[in-house]
């Protein structure tokens, strides 16, 4: 499975072809990309202008509750990790191992990571 995290979406507003077709080939597999609704709320200010790439990526992207049980689990894994950001934590929770997070911060999602004990493809973009 492939994972976004919030740099995957502003690469896209930025133009990166490279990330676009990486997510198209997911979805053309019949993998569609995951994020959380925390990653959401980082990166949309109302799908106009730049956005609109965004808004056609998100229709092809299974967006996660931030509900009582991630959130649970990403905050016990912020205690275990020393990490802080609520959000990275949900991401590296929907991943699980073998799958593959495109991120612009694979330092602290790599910590994470390594707490959650979860075996991952950290991808920078």
């Amino acid at each position: 499975m492939l994972v976004l995290d919030a740099g995957a979406f502003v690469a896209v507003e930025r133009g990166d072809r490279d990330v676009v077709a990486l997510v198209k080939r997911e979805r053309l597999a019949g993998r569609p990309p995951v994020t959380s609704g925390g990653v959401v709320a980082q990166v949309w200010r109302g799908g106009r202008g730049r956005q609109a790439e965004l808004a056609r990526l998100l229709a092809g992207v299974q967006v996660a509750a931030v509900d009582d049980q991630l959130g649970r689990r990403a905050g016990m894994l912020l205690a275990r990790s020393g990490q802080s950001d609520a959000i990275d934590a949900t991401v590296v929770c929907l991943a699980a191992d073998g799958d593959d997070i495109l991120t612009s911060d694979p330092g602290d999602l790599r910590v994470l990571a390594e707490a959650a004990e979860v075996h991952i493809e950290l991808i920078p973009v």
